[in-house]
């Protein structure tokens, strides 16, 4: 039987070690943010129809920031109720979702390790010697012996550098890494199906350009026939006619390639089959189409707004934990383990005071030689967070190139736009004007074909700057971050 002198001597040795557990240590490097390079102002002008103060924000915050729901800023129903399918059938962010809740599920596994493990595992079995066997007293009845045991035991390792508490710290960080993952998968997907509806959009504009421009090539034939027919135009007319309306034929059943190519992309970005969705065609107007205004940030918010920097600066974090994990292991390990229980000869006398027993003590056990292999793990962790870093730094300034690229685009296109609006309607001018010539015998019918082929590669172009600008706006809005910021990130469970 352990007496009572040692059972206080195990308390106080126990009493000694917690007390040295909670003042230990953390070794390893603490982590601070690189910095990044900064300009006080993006580079590029605005278009006219945004607002600007102080280098590049809303002139009216409280009314203009950037919201999750930012696609209602163009104000398409239809777009509203396609983005609204997303979240909650997307199969890409749902495997986004998944690993992020695996993520915060190994916190809980990492943080496991500041408690002790206690295991438990009785057993009951009996035990007879043979009557045969060697030195054997056999004076007695041999009728064998009860073998009664409930053990508890106990093992836990004392973070005395950290090890754990970085263990769990970086797992906390990965965990927002995904959360940050997940919003980056959102706003992609969610900017990629407006990309995708804009682009079908301006293929039905352009569908319903080439089915007016073939009824148009339809009365222009009938005309160079009945010139021919009355002997006013040679047949070369009619086969240049012709030959004009079958090529816009030929334009019209292109675009329905790429129209189809649009609708299946939307189709399962929104969870469902091509073949179980179909959007009926509603083109969008030149002459007004609904740019609108996108409230702007400045550089130093951009950090804050990205979620992809947000990973990746997480990422960072987590990698500076490591190179604290990896130093910790030069140092000694102290675990404390205890076994307990009671052990008995039969069910009467098993769970009985007397039957008790214990056994606890700490260990500190060290890593004398490993032939440099903790070195290595130490040099593999600083690598691989310069690699963080650097991947920091690289995924900031994409981030100040995606701006001022759709920045530069929307800009120059709003001028485009309008350089192109007044082309188009000098090539239908001088179309006219050939028309009448023709009619009155005074030109060709070369003239006229040509203006044909002018004014309606001057009206697809407005369509295409149309379809530009709009990508360009939803590019604008992905660079921004939509209308996420770091505060929305989920703190360390």
């Amino acid at each position: 039987m352990i007496g009572a002198a040692t059972q206080r001597v195990a308390i106080v040795s126990l009493a000694a070690i917690l007390a040295f557990w909670l003042t230990g240590c953390v070794v390893g490097p603490q982590y601070v943010r690189p910095a990044v390079p900064l300009a006080p102002s993006f580079k590029e002008a605005l278009p006219t129809n945004f607002k600007s103060e102080d280098g590049w924000k809303s002139a009216q915050p409280s009314d203009a920031q950037l919201k999750g729901d930012w696609w209602t800023l163009f104000s398409d129903l239809q777009l509203n109720s396609l983005e609204a399918q997303i979240d909650p059938a997307n199969q890409t962010l749902k495997e986004a979702e998944a690993n992020f809740r695996a993520a915060r599920a190994a916190v809980r596994f990492n943080r496991a390790s500041e408690a002790p493990t206690i295991g438990a595992a009785p057993s009951i079995g009996a035990v007879r010697d043979s009557n045969n066997q060697p030195c054997l007293n056999i004076s007695g009845a041999n009728t064998g012996d009860g073998n009664f045991i409930l053990p508890f035991d106990l093992d836990y390792e004392i973070d005395l550098w950290g090890r754990v508490r970085r263990t769990v710290t970086q797992a906390g960080e990965q965990a927002q890494a995904s959360a940050a993952d997940l919003e980056t998968s959102r706003l992609s997907l969610h900017a990629e199906l407006a990309v995708d509806y804009f682009d079908l959009r301006s293929a039905d504009a352009q569908r319903k350009l080439l089915d007016d421009t073939v009824k148009a090539f339809q009365s222009a034939l009938q005309l160079t026939e009945d010139r021919y027919n009355g002997g006013a135009s040679p047949l070369s007319d009619v086969t240049q006619a012709r030959t004009q309306l079958q090529a816009a034929q030929v334009q019209a059943t292109d675009v329905n390639i790429q129209r189809a190519s649009y609708e299946h992309a939307i189709a399962v970005l929104v969870g469902k089959a091509p073949a179980e969705f179909t959007l009926a065609p509603d083109p969008i107007t030149v002459s007004a189409p609904t740019i609108p205004a996108i409230p702007g940030i400045l550089p130093s918010k951009l950090l804050e707004r990205r979620p992809d920097i947000a990973s990746s600066e997480r990422n960072m974090a987590a990698a500076n934990e490591q190179m604290g994990i990896a130093q910790a292991a030069f140092y000694p390990m102290l675990s404390l383990s205890a076994l307990a229980g009671f052990a008995g000869t039969s069910a009467v006398n098993w769970l009985s005071w007397p039957s008790r027993f214990f056994a606890v003590g700490p260990t500190l056990s060290q890593t004398l030689f490993d032939h440099g292999r903790r070195r290595a793990t130490s040099d593999i962790a600083l690598a691989q967070y310069d690699g963080t870093i650097a991947a920091y730094r690289q995924t900031t300034l994409t981030a100040f190139q995606q701006v001022e690229d759709n920045l530069n685009a929307l800009h120059n296109l709003e001028i485009e736009a309008q350089q192109q609006r007044d082309a188009t309607a000098s090539a239908q001018q001088s179309l006219d004007l050939f028309n009448t010539r023709y009619e009155g015998g005074v030109d060709t019918y070369l003239q006229v074909i040509t203006w044909q082929t002018a004014l309606l590669q001057n009206q697809r172009n407005d369509i295409d700057i149309m379809q530009r600008r709009f990508e360009a706006s939803v590019l604008l809005v992905k660079a921004l971050g939509g209308g996420w910021d770091t505060s929305q990130l989920p703190q360390k469970p």
